[in-house]
């Protein structure tokens, strides 16, 4: 955790208020593997990053909560008591949209202050808004004493972005940001919403991330377009989701499909168990298998899928070229965003400049390289 930004935040809050402040830290997260499974009912394997939010929090006696976001130099005032949850704008939704939420399970949720600032990079695909919702229910949660379990505040925090940011996510970013173990990935099963934990032991290696510093604007139809293909097929197969589809079943109705979306429902199917395989390969020690699960998945992005980018592409054959990464792929919906690698530690100096030197003579414009580290979930500081 990052001390100076928990000393920022403490000491915005002693300016603006004289009440002791509650702290949390809430972190964002990472996927390894299984990249659109989630709406196919798959497995995904999130875990939460050294990478997140800081939150200082207190109740007021105030008729008025005050919101400080202290990375946009931001206040926004609203009373619980008088919610209203209209022409919200950025991150007023998703303060605003908890509080609410909270407000429906029957819990009294008094006025209360809040600073809080972070060091998830913006636009990343790291999840900074399942932070930032996370942090907001677990402090409201511990202010009022409501006794909400983990698990219902995710749900909270899920609600609040499909109510009041208009974003129909699925549970990764909020559990995996909520549950996360130090050291640990959780293969998550989006059906059940039930995740095991692996503990990961990266010996000589990392994870690096690059972030492209792009977001192709095709994203929102794209994702709409695959989702119904996906949900399409699985109605063809009568069954719930393609999570329950073999390659032999698809085979069945590959007729009735065109060439192109019988290879994106294949790389569903494909990719669900690509993520299992990784949970045997974590837990065999064997960091290559990993990273080729890896690899594969982004072949399969690129190739089948077909949501990554020039961008995307041209960072993981980079990877491809450099022996001392095991594997490498895009991470998140895709067009844009960043890039996960599998990395020996005594190269990441030298590969991250050698890529971002590379990668600004292709594109004019710099990618930004991050090194995470797998943390423990949303907590008390």
């Amino acid at each position: 955790m990052d001390t100076k930004l928990v000393q920022k935040v403490t000491e915005n809050f002693a300016k603006n208020f004289t009440a002791e402040p509650v702290l949390i830290y809430s972190p964002g997260r990472i996927n390894l593997i299984g990249e659109h499974t989630d709406y196919n009912a798959g497995f995904v394997f999130p875990a939460a990053i050294d990478k997140g939010i800081v939150a200082a929090i207190q109740k007021t006696d105030k008729n008025v909560s005050t919101a400080i976001a202290i990375d946009m130099n931001e206040t926004f005032q609203f009373d619980v008591n008088n919610l209203d949850t209209k022409n919200l704008s950025s991150w007023h939704a998703y303060v605003v949209g908890v509080v609410a939420e909270t407000q429906k399970l029957g819990k009294t949720v008094g006025n209360f202050d809040i600073v809080f600032g972070g060091n998830i990079p913006d636009g990343a695909g790291m999840s900074s808004s399942a932070a930032l919702e996370n942090s907001v229910v677990f402090g409201v949660n511990e202010l009022f004493n409501l006794g909400l379990t983990k698990y219902q505040m995710i749900l909270i925090s899920q609600a609040a972005e499909h109510n009041y940011v208009g974003v129909k996510c699925g549970i990764m970013d909020q559990y995996a940001s909520m549950f996360g173990i130090e050291n640990s990935a959780l293969l998550l099963d989006c059906r059940t919403a039930q995740a095991e934990p692996f503990t990961i032991d990266f010996k000589d290696y990392q994870l690096l991330l690059f972030n492209t510093n792009v977001k192709h604007k095709l994203s929102d139809s794209a994702y709409n377009d695959r989702r119904a293909v996906c949900e399409k097929t699985a109605e063809m197969l009568g069954i719930d989701a393609l999570r329950d589809a073999t390659i032999a079943d698809l085979d069945k109705v590959k007729g009735q499909l065109s060439e192109e979306d019988y290879q994106k429902v294949l790389y569903v199917v494909q990719e669900n168990a690509r993520a299992e395989a990784a949970a045997i390969a974590i837990k065999s020690d064997d960091l290559v298998g990993l990273g080729k699960l890896i690899y594969g998945s982004h072949n399969g992005l690129q190739h089948q899928y077909k949501v990554s980018c020039e961008e995307l592409d041209f960072l993981v054959d980079l990877a491809k070229e450099n022996s001392d990464v095991l594997g490498a792929r895009m991470m998140g919906g895709g067009f844009g965003g960043c890039t996960i690698n599998l990395i020996k530690k005594t190269a990441v100096e030298g590969f991250k400049k050698t890529a971002v030197e590379a990668y600004t003579k292709k594109f004019g414009h710099e990618c930004s390289p991050y090194e995470v580290a797998l943390s423990d979930g949303t907590k008390l500081i």
